[in-house]
């Protein structure tokens, strides 16, 4: 199997024509509530007092539909920032304190941390999965959380055999909680950390995946 790398990746055409998160918005059968299970804006509003503005990071936000209509909501109480690998957003105009940012995941780092970070489904197309979730939790505010869409079984081992339970129990000792069920990946501030696995490629020839699209498995080496 030829493995790609990320750069490699990024021009994949499985990734270029996602379309899981392109008109998401905030509500409805198909909005962020429904796929994250929890409601963005009782979360934002429920911040701690000693934070005046509340902070949300969308990571791989599509067109940021749903962070359009966050920040119309919220006005001048969050300074919201959504990243994309691909330039295509909502709307000519844009409120003063939402920020959308082209960039992959997998190199961007912000300069400030948040009170919340979601990803719908945006792993699903990430090369170095498991570099972007131990990343992720260091970038939290103090009470900060982290929810996202995560497919334990595209993450391979060199044998192409699935990582399994001893990486569900590495994710739990460093702070993750995952739904297998819901396959929901949350974590608090203060986890994450280097994840002892070694990134090898990923390959864009997986097939779909539980949500019936096309998606990109990682492999990784694991380190004893």
């Amino acid at each position: 199997m030829r493995l790609l790398d990320d750069q490699t990746l990024e021009r994949s055409a499985v990734v270029a024509n996602r379309t899981m998160n392109r008109e998401r918005g905030l509500t409805g059968s198909n909005g962020y509530g429904r796929a994250l299970g929890l409601d963005v804006l009782d979360v934002l509003r429920s911040r701690s007092p000693a934070r005046p503005v509340v902070r949300w990071l969308d990571l791989c936000c599509g067109t940021a539909r749903a962070l359009i209509e966050a920040s119309h909501e919220l006005g001048d109480e969050a300074e919201i920032v959504g990243v994309d690998l691909v330039d295509f957003f909502a709307g000519p105009s844009r409120p003063p304190r939402l920020r959308l940012i082209t960039a992959s995941i997998t190199s961007w780092e912000p300069d400030e941390p948040f009170d919340l970070i979601t990803c719908v489904h945006g792993l699903h197309y990430v090369g170095d999965k498991l570099g972007v979730l131990s990343r992720i939790p260091t970038w939290l505010a103090g009470d900060g959380l982290f929810v996202g869409d995560f497919d334990m079984r595209c993450i391979r081992l060199e044998d192409g055999s699935p990582a399994g339970r001893r990486l569900s129990a590495v994710l739990r000792s460093s702070g993750f909680a995952y739904d297998s069920r819901r396959r929901r990946i949350t974590c608090r501030s203060g986890g994450g950390g280097d994840l002892p696995y070694r990134y090898l490629g990923s390959d864009d020839g997986a097939g779909p995946n539980y949500t019936g699209q096309p998606a990109v498995d990682s492999y990784y080496v694991f380190l004893d």
